[in-house]
């Protein structure tokens, strides 16, 4: 099991981030060699699932999400904290991730937690995995807040 926590604030809407966040198809765009299919029809709620697939020449896998969890911040103020809770289902990755968006100082603050368990990565190569998950949603989160 490798678990990681990223934070950030940013001075967009609570409205905007969400938008841009559970934009699934965009993600892609920030992850290398990876393009992002979402299977169901929209909006975006609990049951909509997408694919992640990586991909080096023949070399590829899936990673199936299903949002399990779909509470949008609230529009009115004050603002409520907006959660999304995606599960990893498929064969290739397991785990989940937890995204939440809430006001911040003159904005908005993000928190995105995770649990990645790449199936056949031996239990020493935890601590690499986690690393690693920080590193790629890291970059998710800052390329989806930038300009």
């Amino acid at each position: 099991m490798a678990v990681f926590r990223i934070e950030r604030t940013t001075l967009l809407s609570p409205d905007v981030v969400w938008r841009r966040l559970t934009d699934w198809e965009t993600h892609a765009a920030h992850v290398p060699l990876t393009t992002l299919t979402v299977t169901t029809p929209p909006p975006t709620r609990v049951g909509t699932t997408f694919v992640a697939r990586t991909a080096l020449g023949p070399l590829a896998f899936d990673d199936v999400m299903r949002v399990v969890r779909w509470e949008p911040p609230e529009s009115a103020a004050p603002v409520a904290a907006g959660r999304c809770r995606l599960v990893k289902c498929g064969r290739a990755v397991a785990g989940w991730a937890e995204i939440e968006v809430g006001p911040g100082d003159g904005g908005c603050r993000v928190v995105w937690r995770g649990e990645v368990r790449p199936h056949g990565v031996p239990g020493a190569l935890r601590p690499v995995v986690a690393r690693s998950a920080r590193w790629l949603y890291g970059r998710i989160l800052d390329g989806l807040l930038g300009p």
